[in-house]
C-alpha cells in the first residue's frame, strides 16, 4: 500500500505586521512622553506613600535645599504677569524679549537684581552649579515674599483662580529654613499647601 504523502508547509513566518505594530507603539510612546526638565536646584525629596497629583495650572513651587530657596510657576502667562508685577515693585524694566525668555524658565533662584543676567544665559548655563545662589528670604530683604505675592495676584488677574503652593524640600534640609518659608506663606494667610515627596512602597 502506497504511503500518503503529506504536503510540506513552509515554516517561514511573515513578521512584517509585527514590526509595524512595534514601530507604531514606539512612535506613540516617544511622541506622548515628556522629557524631564533639568532643575536649577536638584533636591532629594523625603519618601512617602501618599499619591496626590499636583495641579497642572496656577501652581507655584518653592524648592528648598542647602539653605537656598528657588521659586517656580506653571504657565507662561502666569510667569509673564508675575514678572511684570515684580518689575513694577522693584522699578526694573524688562524688554519684551526678556519677558518672553523668562516665561520659558520653570524655576529660578537669584535676587531680582541678577534676574536680567540669568535670563540672558542659555538653559544649560543657567543650571550649572553656583550660577544661582537662591532668592533672598530673610526679614531685611524678603524677595521670596514678593514673588509669592506677585504670583498670587497674577493667578487672580490671568485666570481668576487662587494660586496653589507646593513646597519641595530636600530630605536633609534643616527645619529652620523650611519653617521660614512656611512663616512667609502664613503671613499671607496661605495655610494650605502641598508637600512634594518621593514615592516609596508601603512596606518600606
Amino acid at each position: 500500500m502506497a504511503k500518503v504523502q503529506m504536503s510540506k508547509k513552509s515554516t517561514k513566518i511573515d513578521m512584517t505586521a509585527m514590526c509595524d505594530v512595534a514601530f507604531l507603539l514606539l512612535s506613540f510612546f516617544v511622541m506622548t512622553s515628556t522629557a524631564k526638565v533639568p532643575e536649577a536646584l536638584p533636591v532629594d525629596t523625603p519618601a512617602s506613600t501618599v499619591q496626590t497629583k499636583l495641579p497642572d495650572t496656577d501652581l507655584a513651587t518653592i524648592t528648598v535645599g542647602d539653605k537656598k530657596v528657588f521659586f517656580g510657576m506653571t504657565g507662561q502667562d502666569l510667569r509673564r504677569d508675575a514678572l511684570g508685577k515684580i518689575a513694577e515693585k522693584y522699578k526694573i524694566t524688562f524688554t519684551e524679549d526678556e519677558t518672553k525668555r523668562f516665561s520659558l524658565i520653570d524655576g529660578f533662584g537669584v535676587p531680582v537684581g541678577n534676574l536680567k543676567q540669568l535670563i540672558a544665559l542659555k538653559g544649560d548655563d543657567r543650571n550649572k552649579p553656583g550660577v544661582q545662589q537662591g532668592i533672598p528670604y530673610d526679614s531685611l530683604d524678603n524677595q521670596l515674599r514678593e514673588w509669592i505675592l506677585a504670583a498670587r495676584f497674577a493667578a487672580k488677574d490671568v485666570h481668576g483662580a487662587e494660586l496653589k503652593v507646593a513646597i519641595k524640600g530636600d530630605a536633609k534640609e534643616e527645619y529652620p529654613t523650611v519653617k521660614k518659608v512656611i512663616d512667609i506663606l502664613q503671613q499671607q494667610k496661605v495655610n494650605k499647601f502641598f508637600l512634594v515627596t518621593g514615592l516609596r512602597s508601603e512596606d518600606f
